[in-house]
């Protein structure tokens, strides 16, 4: 019911970014807020979610924490390679962990950006993803922007607003940087280099702030979680013209 409060209908694409301790005490969990996302989007529309495992990657770039500059080597000579079905993802909330087990959730393939689709359109989400520049054009971000859909913040500020990474590559204001992570090539481990820029998030909330006095957003609560429901197009191409101005 709160979900449909906050404008969310049958068919919509909806990309979700979430804290379960913020929404409360919920009967079955994690689970339980899933299974009430797909009753009301159905499978007519799309439900997408990080899948981030940002430690699959470059450790030499590591800084939350930082490793030994000796254990460099066998991090890279012992990493395991990405796998969709058994990387787990990290630092994004159980919600987004438990979505990507769910029936017909299908995961693209980055070894660090990684996302989830449930629906109508989730080959077309996750199939391609490019490992240069994993958040944008031809990553499932890009995707979602070209099906028109809603970003779901419940519980969370704009600085978990994924989406606004696609307009910091689209905005040219971020320098770039070599990264590099474990992949399977033919069925073999590979340790792949691939591009990307220098993100900040630090920005976000700023940018967030500024989008939400220029338009109407919908506002709610899911449980006990503050959550916001905003058009992402919009929202990206409003990021990108401020990184631009304010860079």
């Amino acid at each position: 019911n709160e979900f449909k409060k906050i404008g969310l209908k049958p068919g919509m694409n909806v990309l979700v970014h979430s804290s379960l301790s913020k929404i409360g005490w919920v009967t079955g969990g994690a689970v339980s807020v899933i299974q009430a996302l797909m009753d009301v989007i159905t499978k007519e529309g799309n439900i997408v979610m990080p899948a981030h495992s940002g430690n699959y990657s470059d450790p030499t770039n590591w800084s939350n924490p930082p490793v030994p500059d000796d254990w460099i080597e066998d991090i890279k000579e012992n990493m395991p390679a990405f796998r969709k079905a058994v990387t787990p993802t990290r630092g994004i909330g159980i919600i987004p962990e438990i979505f990507r087990g769910f029936p017909d959730v299908k995961r693209s393939y980055h070894p660090c950006f990684s996302f989830t689709a449930w629906g109508k359109d989730s080959d077309y989400i996750t199939k391609g993803h490019s490992l240069d520049y994993g958040l944008g054009e031809d990553s499932p971000l890009g995707k979602f922007y070209e099906l028109a859909g809603y970003i779901l913040l419940i519980g969370v500020n704009h600085d978990r607003n994924t989406s606004f990474h696609l307009s910091e590559i689209r905005s040219g204001v971020r320098g770039e940087f070599n990264n590099e992570g474990p992949i399977l090539v033919n069925g073999e481990r590979v340790w792949q280099k691939f591009k990307d820029i220098e993100f900040d998030s630090d920005v976000f909330n700023k940018i967030g702030e500024a989008y939400e006095d220029q338009r109407d957003i919908k506002t709610g609560k899911i449980g006990l979680a503050p959550s916001k429901l905003i058009n992402q197009r919009e929202a990206v191409d409003f990021a990108e013209k401020w990184l631009i101005e304010n860079n």
